[in-house]
């Protein structure tokens, strides 16, 4: 079994949803729901959310988890340089340029999805990967 510390990795999780959360709602909700072209009815119910939002929560843990697995492999590298909370963020960095970004990029070009959209949630990726690393890698 591979020494993945599975503290680090639900607080990463549980940090990137409260992050996508953050970003979603009050610091740029409104943002986000132009951009997205949602108009709220004044009757939508949290509890409405909640299989949602644990799908969410569930989609965060297998990504904490594998960016867990990436990093262990980079830190014993000569390519990442080592380990610490800086080569973390770099990892996060990388497996967002080289996975999210290129595999989300594929709803702008094929379905339609509108670039604004896309960046606004590229750039919470973003966030999110840089500060997902820095957990995994701080323990």
């Amino acid at each position: 079994m591979l020494p993945i510390n599975l503290i680090a990795v639900l607080v990463s999780a549980i940090t990137a949803f409260i992050l996508g959360f953050l970003f979603h709602g009050p610091i740029f909700g409104k943002v986000w729901m132009k951009l997205a072209n949602i108009h709220p009815t004044g009757n939508e119910k949290f509890s409405d959310m909640v299989p949602q939002m644990l799908w969410n929560l569930f989609a965060n843990v297998v990504t904490a988890y594998v960016l867990a697995v990436i990093y262990l492999f980079a830190s014993s590298s000569t390519y990442l340089g080592g380990s610490g909370i800086w080569k973390g963020v770099i990892c996060g960095l990388w497996v967002w340029l080289g996975f999210i970004i290129t595999s989300t990029s594929m709803e702008v070009i094929w379905m339609g999805r509108g670039v604004k959209l896309w960046l606004f949630e590229c750039g919470c990726s973003l966030v999110v990967m840089a500060v997902m690393g820095a957990i995994i890698a701080a323990w």
